[in-house]
């Protein structure tokens, strides 16, 4: 008892903004491909993190973070994304002793590479990386060590999930061409939502790399008991993602090379 108390007084003073709070979180959102950036930072020892940076408002990030006196550490990425150019590549030359990293199951070029288990650990905290693939093969879900908040990626969506007819982004693998691929990146995505998320606490935050519907976070109860396609069974789940017959992503063409550099570009003539 006294432990689920500590816990859920942990969740609070993680959620609360004031100058006390002993975690800095700031949620900052891109209009264009709807992702949210994450900053986290230990306000003693003034280490941070930045999770899922884009390249357009890399700069408005390294503002911020020089505002709040921040020593940015690490620019992670939850996976390889197929709508916009990551800013870790940039940021690295923002802000000298950043590094990127990313999954090493991505395939992507980075500073540092993480498997599942792995923690990334900024001042008095850390994220714990849980492997949670399906929209890609490198998908990672980062877990706040007090387990107050987790950081989905395109895994878990408020009262969503990311699409499961491409992977890595570089092809697109339409179920009419490929319905057996197709119906194991959904089960696999699956299994990843139900084993590695919904086994956090039932107050543990979601925070989701993107929202279309005006959300900004969620919790793993909400989730496990109103996502309208996560509470189906995984046959349920499986023949819903099989025909969703999504539109190509706009930006697929040239940001999935890029983000397999870093986000870096290759220049043109």
């Amino acid at each position: 008892m006294a432990e689920a108390v500590l816990r859920v007084a942990r969740r609070q003073l993680s959620q609360r903004g004031g100058s006390g709070a002993p975690i800095l979180l700031r949620q900052m959102f891109e209009p264009v491909s709807c992702t949210f950036t994450y900053l986290l930072g230990d306000r003693e020892s003034r280490e941070a993190v930045l999770i899922d940076p884009v390249l357009e408002t890399a700069p408005r990030d390294a503002q911020l973070i020089k505002e709040l006196g921040l020593r940015l550490l690490y620019a992670v990425n939850t996976h390889c994304h197929a709508d916009h150019i990551t800013g870790s590549g940039l940021l690295r030359s923002l802000l000298p002793g950043c590094q990127s990293v990313i999954s090493r199951l991505s395939g992507a070029q980075a500073d540092l590479h993480i498997e599942d288990g792995d923690s990334i650990r900024f001042g008095r905290f850390a994220l714990e990386t849980r492997a949670s693939p399906g929209h890609t093969p490198g998908c990672v879900t980062f877990v706040l060590n007090d387990h107050s908040m987790a950081f989905t990626g395109d895994a878990l969506l408020i009262r969503g999930c990311g699409r499961t007819d491409f992977q890595q982004g570089d092809q697109l693998l339409y179920p009419a061409q490929d319905l057996h691929i197709v119906t194991c990146c959904a089960k696999t995505l699956y299994h990843s939502v139900h084993e590695k998320i919904f086994t956090l606490p039932g107050d543990c935050l979601i925070y989701p790399a993107h929202d279309y519907h005006g959300f900004t976070v969620s919790t793993v109860e909400e989730e496990r008991t109103l996502n309208p396609r996560l509470t189906l069974s995984c046959e349920e789940f499986v023949k819903i993602m099989g025909n969703l017959n999504l539109p190509k992503p706009q930006q697929i063409d040239f940001a999935v090379p890029a983000n397999m550099r870093c986000g870096v570009q290759t220049p043109t003539a």
